[in-house]
């Protein structure tokens, strides 16, 4: 059973919080391993396992990148530990913005920073755009495995970017 089967909402990039929120509370008392104290230890281990997918679930719909990490995965798309080779222009850019970052740390220079911060949050737009219908507007077995690969780029894409927007912070 999946995430999305276990909170039973359709698949989604952005699923909605509130309903998130609710599905949670109401799985988190269906399975409480202390209402199943009495219960013998197959399903009081059955229910402790529901019990923390519920939680991972929850963790993973909080983040919108885990949960587009979790379709991929659902997908076959995207393993653990995966080399992905990005386009060596998008590399180029990122190497370019970590020199100004290098620089600008060394001088103390909060302008430039906060330069590079904007450059960061415009390159995340550039990098959206192509894939925005396909994630604001998915629906199950409507987008093809090309679309998702546009996705997943977009996926390693930002996770680039959060890495040099982390070494800021």
């Amino acid at each position: 059973m999946n995430y999305f089967e276990l909170y039973d909402i359709p698949v989604s990039f952005f699923p909605d919080a509130s309903v998130i929120k609710k599905k949670f509370y109401q799985l988190s008392r269906k399975f409480h391993p202390d209402f199943f104290s009495n219960a013998d230890s197959d399903e009081q281990a059955e229910v402790l396992e529901k019990s923390s997918l519920v939680n991972k679930a929850f963790k993973t719909f909080a983040d919108t990148d885990e949960t587009t990490k979790y379709i991929l995965q659902l997908k076959g798309l995207l393993e653990e530990e995966e080399k992905y080779k990005l386009p060596s222009g998008f590399l180029m850019e990122v190497m370019e913005l970590n020199e100004q970052l290098m620089e600008a740390k060394m001088e103390d220079d909060s302008d430039a920073i906060n330069n590079i911060k904007s450059q960061i949050s415009t390159l995340q737009a550039k990098i959206y755009e192509p894939v925005k219908q396909i994630m604001e507007h998915y629906q199950e077995n409507s987008v093809s495995e090309k679309e998702l690969l546009q996705v997943k780029e977009y996926y390693y894409k930002k996770k680039y970017l959060k890495r040099i927007l982390a070494g800021l912070n």
